[in-house]
């Protein structure tokens, strides 16, 4: 297959999800949910083309409507609650090199349930992992807890999760007497297709992109809550939607 340094913008966004229904394209400040990681991947320079893979033909009319490609329908068979996201990479390459001759090298996945992000921040994360020697790129914001004062619960009693031990008087120290720790976040992944090649997405040498804290939209309360925010920066929806092809 032919080598290429493309960067492709890939936008996951199945129709089934149970915990909030119809989340990717739920309305945001008068917007579908999809429509933010849409436009926040056009204004990118670096991102020559803008991928929407969908089971969904009304999802993939409103990606249209923003801006996006909808090349190609995803199978419903990998796009249950139970599919990975490696199997949405395999098809889509595999897509691309049958009907276009080529993939390209690095993929800038973008979850719609992540739905506000500066494109300027995407672009720093294409430019510090483009010709580095990760194997990809993920973004991350710090905990405002230490994982080291987490539990778990076994037989109804509280375990420690990183040392696995039911004496838990440690957690009670000072925050900073522990490691900082990390979530990942949704803002903006780089995946390369050498990588899906060869059966792994991320690998073992990944590069961590620290970004403020954001919200991914799981539950229903998690999008009353960026609602609500939202509505109070209302810049961040004029900045993204400035460009609108509606």
């Amino acid at each position: 297959m032919k080598s290429n340094n493309k960067v492709w913008a890939i936008i996951p966004a199945r129709s089934g999800s149970k915990s909030v229904r119809d989340k990717n394209i739920m309305q945001l400040a008068g917007y579908p949910m999809i429509a933010y990681s849409i436009k926040a991947a056009i204004q990118c320079p670096s991102i020559e083309r803008v991928i929407v893979t969908t089971d969904s033909q009304e999802y993939a009319d409103i990606a249209l409507k923003y801006g996006s490609e909808v090349p190609f329908l995803r199978p419903a068979k990998i796009s249950g609650d139970k599919s990975t996201d490696i199997e949405f990479f395999k098809h889509a390459i595999k897509w691309f090199r049958k009907n276009e001759g080529l993939a390209p090298e690095y993929f800038v996945h973008l979850r719609p349930s992540t739905p506000i992000r500066s494109p300027m921040v995407i672009e720093n994360a294409i430019k510090k992992f483009i010709n580095s020697e990760f194997t990809a790129l993920r973004s991350v914001h710090k905990m405002s807890d230490s994982s080291y004062k987490t539990f778990e619960i076994d037989t109804g009693k509280l375990i420690t999760i990183c040392n696995g031990n039911f004496d838990i008087e440690s957690t009670t120290l000072p925050r900073q007497s522990f490691p900082e720790t990390y979530n990942a976040n949704g803002y903006v992944d780089i995946i390369r297709t050498s990588m899906i090649d060869s059966g792994i997405m991320h690998g073992n040498n990944v590069s961590a992109f620290i970004t403020e804290t954001t919200f991914e939209i799981d539950e229903l309360d998690d999008y009353d809550y960026l609602e609500f925010m939202v509505n109070k920066s209302p810049k961040i929806i004029k900045e993204l939607m400035s460009n609108k092809n509606e």
